[in-house]
């Protein structure tokens, strides 16, 4: 916990608001009640009140501080209902559409984290990874100067000699299933990015394969390869003190003794903390192996390259995970310009 509680400690000095759709949830009302009670900021459940009330007081858990909203009776359901409208016109979206979208909570959510009564977006709890992005990719834009959008799952590990004194950030393991080239370099640029922000630390990203510099002459390879250029260019262009290789073999980029066998000069040398996988497979697969195997505690995903923040985290969290998303999202939205240079200043529908 070495890592969250160093996240916590800098939200606990600009705490911020947080809406969590999925409001009769357990484990969402638990991480909500502690939100408040770190005194990281005011957490925001959507459902209905007398459910939530049910579930919070069969498990005593007290609602102090928790704001409740029902999406049915909210002030704000018809002006969402038609910043909703306007924004889908184009895909032929009437007001009676708009209006039952805006009834569900993830819907409701998006649109108040777009027009600024909410900090960040939590769901994911017991929803599958669609239902959750859907209504972000239709109402909040992708970042100015952002091409990608993609997600991390930020890894906290017991043993310190891994990653950043056990932090590890893994890229793409939620969103895109066949990154292409561009693709690939704009996550290993976003997820340095993220690292950078949350750890103040340079970024050491490899790009991992199935071979290690060129040990394959595989497409496959070629295409990691190809990507780490792009990605080291980019970082020029923009300034992003980060160090970037591949392709790495996982061993190659996490292990230094084996770095120095396979690949003595490179610029990693068995000691990255940002790993970015070559496809959907590969990262999830081995996100969820992490879990598991090496009881590492994940927090994510993070939605990178949306013009606000937001997370979609697994069906297998507990509230402890969702605390630690919700106070990541926190600290992202202190500073979120700095991560996406004129980030959340339009309006939907407007």
């Amino acid at each position: 916990m070495r890592f969250i509680a160093s996240i916590i400690e800098k939200l606990q000095r600009h705490p911020k608001r947080i809406v969590f759709p999925e409001g009769t949830e357990p484990r969402v009302l638990q991480a909500a009640r502690q939100f408040y009670s770190l005194r990281l900021g005011v957490p925001i459940l959507l459902g209905d009140h007398a459910r939530i009330g049910e579930t919070a007081s069969a498990r005593n858990i007290s609602l102090e501080g928790v704001r409740v909203i029902n999406p049915a009776e909210s002030d704000d359901l018809d002006n969402f209902a038609r910043r909703f409208e306007r924004l889908r016109h184009a895909q032929g979206m009437k007001g009676v559409e708009a209006r039952d979208a805006m009834l569900q909570p993830n819907y409701f959510g998006a649109m108040m984290l777009a027009m600024h009564q909410a900090d960040g977006f939590v769901a994911g709890t017991n929803q599958i990874t669609a239902t959750v992005l859907r209504p972000l990719f239709q109402i909040i834009k992708v970042a100015p100067q952002t091409a990608t959008v993609s997600s991390c799952q930020v890894m906290e590990l017991e043993d310190s000699r891994i990653g950043e004194n056990g932090v590890l950030f893994m890229a793409d393991c939620g969103v895109i299933e066949e990154p292409t080239v561009e693709q690939l370099a704009d996550i290993a640029i976003s997820t340095a990015q993220l690292a950078r922000h949350l750890l103040g630390i340079r970024p050491r990203v490899a790009l991992l394969s199935f071979s290690t510099k060129g040990s394959s002459n595989h497409p496959l390879a070629g295409k990691v390869q190809a990507a780490t250029a792009l990605a080291q260019s980019k970082a020029l262009e923009m300034k992003l003190e980060a160090d970037f290789d591949g392709e790495l073999q996982a061993d190659t980029a996490l292990v230094p003794e084996i770095a120095a066998r396979k690949l003595p000069d490179g610029r990693i040398a068995g000691n990255a903390n940002v790993l970015i996988f070559p496809d959907l497979n590969s990262g999830n697969i081995a996100s969820k192996l992490a879990r598991q195997l090496a009881r590492a505690t994940a927090y994510g995903q993070i939605i990178l390259g949306l013009d606000r923040p937001a997370a979609d985290v697994s069906r297998g969290s507990n509230a402890r995970d969702i605390l630690g998303v919700a106070a990541i999202l926190g600290v992202q939205s202190v500073d979120y310009q700095k991560l996406y240079p004129g980030a959340g200043q339009g309006l939907p529908g407007e």
